[in-house]
């Protein structure tokens, strides 16, 4: 799998009039780059963060991560690429910072926080190749600039991972499942993540009542039947594998609240 190196990354942003930033609404704050923001700050070009994903939560908690990143002086938007939501709005938000014709606007961010379906709801048709699955086939693998309409263009970019990124997402969008040499560690702190902001969660998905991750693997390793042929122990690490799977593809449903990041006084 191919991630963007920042010499790479820097040199799209100098060629570019607008820096549009895709991050995960569930997870803002661990799926943001502050070293992108700060890099685009230095180049004086204008930054705007695009919250995407915003039909996996509630409305209310979209508009609050909004005003909170907002308050920290940044352009906001919440779209859901998916289901094709706020695209236009973000398309007419693009070229209003953009100013006049012709432009370019480089698209940057994380593995699989929706930068090139977010291109492709721009376009209104595909253009952008996309797959849900770091490393998959249809995963970015180069820069490529793409025209929107006559003297709009845009630059989808390889997923960035920065060093600030946080555990386990800088492992489980920095990796195809596939590639991990062990996932069960990424995939017990993701379920213990999604077990925190959303009790419900690995119920909903799997239908199994245990919150104990290790349990949790292993019974979704047996009903998949997944089993080490020697032992006949459940196959773990392949359940893990799964598990990240369907994090990004929104089988494993959480979010983490606006409110962690808010302090009391500020709370509305």
């Amino acid at each position: 799998m191919m991630l963007a190196s920042w010499r790479v990354l820097a040199r799209a942003v100098k060629k570019a009039d607008v820096v549009v930033e895709v991050v995960d609404i569930r997870d803002p704050i661990s799926t943001r780059s502050k070293r992108l923001e700060q890099m685009a700050e230095a180049l004086d070009k204008e930054l705007l963060i695009v919250l995407n994903k915003s039909d996996l939560v509630p409305r209310r908690v979209a508009e609050k991560w909004k005003r909170i990143i907002e308050g920290q002086g940044y352009e906001v938007l919440y779209v859901s690429s998916r289901m094709r939501l706020g695209t236009r709005i973000l398309r007419g938000a693009i070229k209003g910072v953009a100013g006049q014709k012709p432009f370019v606007a480089v698209v940057v961010g994380y593995p699989k926080t929706g930068k090139s379906s977010v291109i492709n709801a721009i376009r209104g048709r595909k253009g952008a190749q996309t797959s849900p699955i770091p490393g998959s086939p249809g995963y970015t693998k180069g820069l490529q600039l793409l025209k929107i309409e006559p003297g709009f263009y845009m630059i989808d970019t390889p997923g960035v991972i920065p060093a600030e990124g946080g555990w386990p997402e800088a492992v489980i969008r920095g990796r195809s499942p596939e590639e991990l040499a062990d996932p069960v560690p990424p995939a017990v702190a993701l379920l213990e993540k999604a077990l925190r902001y959303n009790p419900n969660a690995v119920l909903d998905a799997y239908g199994i009542t245990t919150r104990d991750p290790y349990r949790i693997l292993e019974e979704y390793a047996r009903r998949r039947g997944w089993f080490y042929k020697l032992t006949k122990e459940p196959l773990i690490e392949e359940a893990a594998r799964a598990i990240i799977r369907d994090y990004h593809k929104a089988k494993l449903l959480f979010y983490v609240p606006p409110e962690e990041y808010i302090k009391p006084s500020q709370r509305v």
